[in-house]
């Protein structure tokens, strides 16, 4: 093994070599054939050839220093066909001491590569990516010892930079792309109606390692053990915060962090990588590309789950070695801007110019989790579960999102951009429709009056009280300002949000709800958070509010202070028994009279209501309608817990139907009972959103309901087609004589087509 170190000249002279030939100023063919001849020599091989991967999945040769020359550019293999389609395929190097005798050997007779016995073959990756194959082979049957398949891998690695370049496109034959361009599709999950073409943006985009050649290894290698020495002190920290301490799963995620940070295997072949010739970040890239690329074909879920754990350290620690903290592409987006991540909050989202976004895409995501109710609110098309979209996307990738659906294009072929592009054209027409019915009633073809408003959270949605024609503010999520924050917002601040909303709706209503944090919710900053089994279940919304009522009379003197001279509609999220109604009613009332001792203008009308979000209330409606002066429902979280069915879980978002006969009857009794009590009722959540959805409840006595503003068209277009009095009449006969699983969308789809109603607009 050292004889031969000695006559090539090592791994560390064939870096040098290899960064002399991407330097100089060369045809992309001389470039190849050059350098796998330096490899030849420099491994004391008889044959070295490259194979790159194309998007109809052969792998072609596209340079050799051994076989047959005429056969590059037309010696070819399928993807999992003969060896190197086996490596390429599996992302595993190769090393024969005979390979004719190997069951997968294919010979191919225009290469002449029949003499060759010992053959020894590496992926080309990158982010985990097969590119391509490396091969070195020789007549002698020999084994390839361990330090020569890591300077074939490392030299595969700068070769991987060159055809991500795209300088080798140049060398195709016309009609044929590189894999690396090729178009993916994606079937994900349908989150936020809309279509949108664009570019793709990576919510944490891949660090692009463009030193990676070293000069003094010793030298890297004191710089990688700086930087991991600063990566472990600062993941040690983030475990000792007390908002991580005790929180299960964060920690678990941290502990991972840590345990992998410690890992001397993972640390000792990043310091192989360095110890032949490449920087310290090019052999974090390297280790961390291989890692991603065996992780990928593993069969159990579990290890494959554990490779976003290391794709998020490598890349804390690569920011840690070049000196750079979280990138953000905010101020330098395309304008057509299409998020891809795989998972993100609701304030990140924000962060992000409103005006340059055009859709999300999501590995993970459910229609009820924050960012997906933000990114519905400020009308971009969205799609989740799209499983290796980040992975296979690159910064400026051409990408389709059909929100409709959940279908994801990325690199989409010309018909297929076509064919979006006017689809997106007729979604625009159809926008025109809604626009223009912004002035009209929202009255049903009979007569049925329905107030259809808006949801919000944030300044940012003002404008679209006026551009979607609501009849007001339905839901004002108060606790969205709390969680874009970096600390509690201060009484002023809150003051000055709450004036200009109320100051936007002019004469129209809105409904403030009290901050809702907890469960799902959790304020970085908040330090008296705790653990819990089950959240969602747990300490929130209004059980820690009355318990820190600091809060909560801050928020209040704020309302208060801001709604001087109107009326002022306050409720109260998870609201479980009558108590609390009235332990919150008292807190108000001790708030009017300190602001009316210094003189304030207060509002000319208090009414306070409820969610009905927690099924206990359900045994206490009567109640409940004499304890407040309207009440909405929380359609999400109702559901939820009617169902026992966690909303933010992947594999429970489809598998129970909200307009099921069931929950329409408990949604029904509740409309029954506000009519009752002369209670105003309205229903915000998803069910709210949906024309088929929204037909259902206008049926069972819905009279008031409240949505993302993008629904209010759809939805107003459907409610002047039907005539709801048929409706009521129809749903009721047809409740009483349906059993549970009974398929309720399907009768209501009919009565629609019956009455040349359109539902899917």
């Amino acid at each position: 093994m050292t004889q031969i170190r000695d006559i090539g000249g090592g791994p560390r002279v064939l870096l040098k070599r290899l960064r002399e030939f991407t330097a100089a100023a060369l045809e992309p063919q001389e470039r190849l054939d050059r350098i796998v001849r330096e490899i030849a020599r420099n491994m004391v091989a008889e044959v070295c050839s490259l194979y790159v991967l194309r998007a109809d999945s052969m792998l072609e040769l596209y340079a050799t220093e051994g076989l047959n020359p005429g056969s590059v550019h037309l010696a070819q293999l399928r993807l999992g066909q003969g060896l190197v389609g086996t490596i390429a395929a599996s992302a595993r190097p190769l090393n024969l001491t005979d390979a004719q005798h190997h069951p997968a050997f294919a010979y191919l007779p225009e290469t002449g590569e029949e003499i060759y016995h010992s053959f020894l073959g590496v992926p080309v990756l990158r982010a985990g990516r097969t590119l391509g194959v490396l091969v070195v082979q020789n007549k002698t049957m020999r084994t390839y010892q361990d330090d020569e398949i890591e300077a074939l891998e490392t030299t595969a690695m700068v070769i991987a930079e060159m055809i991500a370049t795209g300088d080798l496109a140049r060398l195709s034959r016309p009609g044929i792309e590189l894999d690396l361009g090729r178009p993916v599709s994606f079937d994900g999950m349908a989150l936020s109606e809309g279509v949108g073409l664009g570019h793709v943006v990576l919510h944490e985009p891949r660090v692009v390692v463009k030193d990676l050649f070293a000069e003094d290894g010793e030298a890297e290698s004191a710089r990688l053990n700086e930087a991991l020495g600063s990566l472990r002190l600062s993941i040690d920290d983030m475990l000792s915060r007390r908002d991580v301490a005790f929180e299960g799963e964060h920690r678990a995620v941290l502990e991972a962090y840590r345990m992998f940070a410690n890992d001397r295997g993972w640390v000792r072949r990043i310091e192989e990588a360095i110890s032949n010739g490449l920087t310290a970040e090019a052999a974090v890239e390297k280790v961390q590309s291989d890692m991603r690329a065996r992780m990928m074909h593993m069969t159990d879920p579990y290890l494959r789950e554990r490779m976003s754990d290391f794709d998020d350290l490598g890349n804390r620690l690569l920011r840690q070695l070049m000196g750079r903290g979280p990138e953000t592409l905010a101020e330098t987006l395309p304008k057509d801007s299409i998020i891809v991540a795989r998972s993100m909050g609701a304030a990140e989202l924000l962060d992000y110019p409103r005006n340059r976004l055009r859709g999300l895409v999501l590995e993970d995501g459910a229609p009820t989790s924050h960012v997906v109710i933000v990114a519905r609110a400020i009308g971009i098309a969205v799609a989740g579960q799209a499983k290796g979209a980040v992975s296979m996307s690159e910064n400026g990738d051409a990408i389709i999102i059909d929100g409709d659906d959940g279908q994801v294009h990325l690199r989409p072929a010309p018909d297929v951009e076509a064919a979006y592009a006017e689809k997106a054209r007729f979604r625009a027409r159809k926008q025109q429709l809604y626009r223009e019915l912004r002035e009209k009633p929202s009255v049903s073809a009979d007569g049925v009056k329905v107030d259809l408003m808006m949801n919000a959270g944030l300044a940012v949605d003002l404008p679209q009280l006026a551009d979607s024609g609501a009849a007001g503010i339905g839901l004002f999520r108060t606790e969205l300002q709390f969680m874009v924050a970096a600390r509690f917002p201060r009484a002023e601040e809150q003051e000055q949000l709450y004036r200009e909303v109320l100051q936007a709706a002019g004469d129209k209503p809105v409904t403030f709800r009290t901050i809702d944090i907890g469960g799902d919710k959790v304020l970085p900053y908040f330090k008296e958070a705790v653990h819990e089994e089950n959240p969602a279940l747990g300490w929130r919304a209004i059980r820690l509010t009355l318990d820190k009522p600091t809060l909560l009379r801050t928020q209040i003197r704020a309302l208060l202070k801001a709604a001087g001279g109107r009326e002022l509609r306050i409720m109260l999220p998870m609201v479980t028994e009558i108590s609390e109604i009235r332990k919150t009613r008292a807190i108000i009332d001790r708030e009017v009279q300190h602001l009316s001792r210094f003189a304030h203008l207060l509002p000319t009308r208090i009414k306070l209501g409820a969610m009905i979000e927690v099924p206990s209330l359900m045994w206490q409606l009567n109640e409940l309608m004499r304890a407040v002066d309207f009440v909405s429902v929380g359609s999400n979280d109702l559901f939820q817990f009617v169902t026992a069915s966690d909303r933010g879980n992947t594999r429970l978002s489809k598998r129970f139907n909200p307009i099921s006969v069931p929950f329409l009857r408990v949604l029904k009794q509740i409309a029954d009972a506000g009519f009752a009590n002369d209670t105003p009722v309205t229903l915000c959540g998803e069910l709210a959103g949906r024309p088929l959805s929204a037909m259902a409840l206008f049926g069972i006595g819905y009279r008031s309901i409240s949505m993302a503003p993008a629904a209010i068209g759809p939805v107003k277009a459907m409610l002047r087609e039907l005539p709801v009095g048929a409706l009521v009449d129809h749903m009721k006969k047809a409740m009483n004589g349906m059993g549970a699983e009974d398929d309720m969308a399907a009768m209501l789809k009919k009565f629609a087509a019956d009455h040349g109603i359109e539902l899917d607009r």
